[in-house]
């Protein structure tokens, strides 16, 4: 890779250059002909210190070096040329829109260096940190599928994730409170918030992105309507009880035939559950507790509920009193145990902030009265729903086999097993339970009105 400084405006300030004053400085970037395409490097006379370097694109693409550039265009090397090299434009001012459309957008092209699957698990053997899951082929699957040609394993898996019906269906599930005001979480948003934190921390410390990613979004696709007290509701039909982690890796996510690492992390990313066995779904168990106790206070205070000035002096002086300052301190803590100690976790210090900051969550948050009140009427739905559906079976919209093993219909995978391995003399228990903890809030309230007779004014009522 070549970088190559160019312009008047080196040295000057950033307002200088808005100003219109001077030329802005621009990088030229683009790939270096006498290295192979997966080589990077500065060419001898090119600054090399962080300060003076911009953030540059890994694929050749060069990166705005203003606020004000949003396009790349052609240009010619110093030898003459127009080969490979990239310049951000600066337009400050003068370009009207016509302009713009007859000359300049017909010469945008984006140049990169495409990296098939393959080059980029090499590029992974040698970039990731000693320890970190290395994805190979079409990764580690209950059913034995073709690897894709452009996207690692557990890109696919974050793929599939995103692209299935219960990760959408998460919009529509209460994070902590049900039907939630516009600015308040639900589960899909804890989810991307999580996957925020995740992959931070992953990046920073050299381990699987991707893996950590689809672990992170599909690690709540388990839940059932009305948050956690959907487990306290299903629990009595089933004998093992209904825990959403493993929940969601065995049966909700089972017919994307997700590979074994991601399932395992999905499995057990709960503190109650035993250790995920990669550094990833170690990253994401973390990165779920910290971005739960940050984002549920926040919407908390927001919704009148409590105050930042209630927070214990170890919480407010540690890690701060709002989610930005929060989570930033406790990524930044578990980059740094990592980097230290080799550890996936935090100092005692900030640990017992982040404890203390979950206590007082649950102590004026999740166990408040309304809460228990709340919690109690979910339940009290949700249990009448599953014992409809026991008494009434035909009204079960599909076929058992169907409803959580529903074929991938664009892989080429063989046939998912027989529900059968769920159904023994249960089976109907089995069934209505899946279906039920496979709905939304509004779908599950509305039912329980509509064939259960509910009143209304029974539902879980909507705090904030």
């Amino acid at each position: 890779m070549s970088i190559v400084k160019q312009g008047s405006g080196a040295g000057k300030t950033r307002a200088d250059i808005w100003a219109g004053t001077m030329e802005p400085t621009v990088w030229r970037v683009g790939p270096d002909p006498s290295r192979d395409r997966l080589s990077s490097r500065a060419i001898p006379d090119a600054p090399t210190d962080p300060e003076s370097l911009p953030d540059v694109c890994a694929k050749g693409i060069a990166m705005p070096f203003s606020h004000h550039t949003d396009m790349l265009l052609p240009h010619d090397h110093q030898d003459g040329t127009n080969r490979e090299g990239l310049l951000p434009i600066n337009w400050l001012s003068g370009t009207s829109h016509e302009d713009y459309q007859e000359h300049y957008r017909p010469l945008m092209r984006i140049h990169a260096l495409t990296y098939d699957r393959e080059a980029r698990e090499q590029a992974e053997e040698v970039g990731l940190a000693v320890g970190a899951t290395r994805a190979y082929g079409a990764g580690n699957r209950a059913y034995g599928e073709l690897p894709d040609p452009e996207r690692t394993c557990f890109e696919r898996d974050r793929d599939r994730i995103v692209h299935s019906p219960a990760f959408r269906r998460l919009a529509g599930k209460t994070q902590v409170f049900v039907f939630p005001k516009d600015h308040q979480r639900t589960r899909l948003t804890h989810a991307l918030e999580v996957a925020q934190v995740a992959t931070a921390i992953a990046r920073a410390a050299g381990l699987n992105v991707a893996l950590t990613e689809a672990i992170a979004l599909g690690h709540d696709c388990g839940h059932g309507p009305g948050g956690h007290a959907c487990e306290d509701a299903l629990s009595i039909f089933l004998e093992n009880g209904f825990d959403h982690a493993p929940w969601g890796a065995n049966v909700t996510l089972s017919s994307l035939n997700l590979c074994h690492e991601t399932l395992d992390g999905i499995r057990n990313h709960s503190w109650s559950r035993p250790l995920p066995a990669t550094p990833e779904g170690m990253v994401v168990r973390w990165a779920d507790r910290c971005a739960y106790c940050a984002h549920d206070l926040e919407d908390a205070v927001r919704s009148g509920i409590t105050s930042t000035d209630q927070l214990p002096a170890s919480v407010s002086e540690t890690i701060g009193t709002t989610r930005s300052r929060q989570l930033d301190t406790l990524i930044r803590a578990v980059v740094q145990c990592i980097r230290d100690n080799g550890v996936i976790g935090m100092s005692p210090e900030l640990a017992h902030a982040l404890a203390e900051l979950r206590r007082f969550n649950y102590e004026n948050i999740y166990t408040r009265e309304d809460s228990i009140r709340q919690g109690d009427a979910v339940v009290a739905v949700l249990r009448s729903l599953v014992e409809y559906f026991i008494d009434h079976p035909d009204r079960l919209p599909v076929d058992r086999q169907e409803l959580q093993y529903r074929h991938h219909t664009t892989s080429t995978l063989p046939a998912p097993p027989s529900a059968t391995t769920y159904d023994s003399a249960t089976s109907i228990h089995w069934t209505s339970v899946a279906y039920v903890a496979g709905m939304t809030d509004r779908f599950a309230f509305d039912l329980a009105v509509d064939c259960l007779g509910w009143d209304p004014a029974k539902l879980p009522v909507g705090i904030g």
